[in-house]
């Protein structure tokens, strides 16, 4: 047994040194498909881009792609020892695939009414499960989570910036529900502003609005601040500070709409589940009804942190939700991606 142990740890090394010198017309390997798994420790000079890693047979540089699958593993500071496993790709470098770590379930339970988002750069102090967080209110400590929510962004990088909606654990530490690399702005040069019915004709790129003075059209772009107002499905009301563009269109700089404020309810972090359907016309700004294979659910928006791939949510848009149950017998939603 120990003789085909070395046999195939030899045959790994050889692999791995050799595809740096074979000819590509040798190598015919789709990009994603796995040619090796390496063990070793992040080292300094990882990037979000690439990945150096010292393993006992040498340094290696890693590509990091936005399809590299970080779910395990989503922390890279240096010195964390990590998994990998790699494909060779048409550039003939190295592309990380997949990149796993040793990970803890968490079971502590959070107060949703303390959630709030925090901006900070990542510090090189972060260890393992807690973040660092370099604000400017002074050092944040969060702790991070096997099923935090990362859609907007693969992985951790010492030096980054990161968006972080989180809120108070049962054990007195504030922990991240969700973290992304972005955050929406709103214009900030509206002239006025309008109060109205979203119209059926609405789209997730064209606000037509029913008001006093008749109907009106408004253009949503991608910094048109709609946190406070992205269920736009027929008959919400919602007021929308615009401007009036070059183009001579009438712009939304921001969105909003009638929302309760948080309960105070517990999240069970150990339910976090992802789900897939369509947006019902009844929802809006604080329950998302949405339509799945399995049937209609209830979900509140109360805890929302992100809403990727579009700025609003109109009827009949498909959506991918993770969630999460709390203690009021309800699903929240916590992040939301268009497909």
């Amino acid at each position: 047994m120990k003789k085909d142990r070395i046999i195939k740890l030899c045959m790994t090394i050889c692999l791995i040194l050799g595809i740096s010198v074979m000819p590509i017309n040798q190598l015919e390997v789709k990009a994603n498909e796995i040619i090796a798994t390496v063990q070793g420790t992040i080292s300094s000079g990882t990037t979000s881009d690439l990945l150096r890693l010292s393993t006992p047979q040498g340094n290696m540089e890693i590509k990091l792609d936005s399809d590299t699958d970080a779910s395990a593993c989503k922390i890279l500071l240096p010195g964390k020892k990590i998994s990998v496993s790699v494909s060779r790709g048409s550039d003939s470098y190295l592309h990380a695939v997949k990149i796993t770590s040793e990970t803890q379930t968490s079971s502590t339970t959070l107060d949703a009414s303390t959630t709030v988002t925090v901006k900070g750069t990542l510090s090189d102090k972060t260890k393992d499960d807690i973040l660092y967080l370099n604000t400017s209110a002074g050092e944040m400590q969060i702790k991070l989570d096997s099923n935090t929510g990362m859609s907007g962004c693969s992985y951790l990088v010492a030096g980054n910036t990161y968006f972080i909606s989180c809120a108070r654990g049962s054990d007195a530490y504030m922990h991240a529900i969700s973290i992304s690399d972005t955050a929406g702005g709103a214009k900030g040069n509206s002239a006025t502003g309008v109060t109205g019915t979203v119209g059926d004709s609405t789209k997730d790129n064209l606000l037509y609005l029913s008001t006093k003075e008749g109907e009106m059209q408004f253009v949503i772009d991608n910094d048109t601040d709609t946190s406070k107002g992205m269920i736009l499905t027929p008959g919400n009301t919602v007021t929308v500070s615009f401007y009036r563009g070059s183009d001579a269109y009438l712009h939304a700089s921001a969105i909003v709409a009638s929302k309760n404020n948080p309960s105070a309810v517990q999240l069970d972090t150990s339910s976090i589940v992802t789900v897939k359907g369509t947006v019902e016309r009844e929802s809006n700004e604080n329950l998302l009804y949405l339509s799945t294979a399995q049937g209609k659910m209830e979900l509140k928006l109360d805890v929302l942190f992100t809403l990727s791939n579009c700025k609003a949510l109109v009827s009949g848009k498909k959506v991918a939700v993770t969630c999460v149950r709390g203690s009021d017998a309800y699903m929240h939603a916590i992040n939301i991606v268009a497909e």
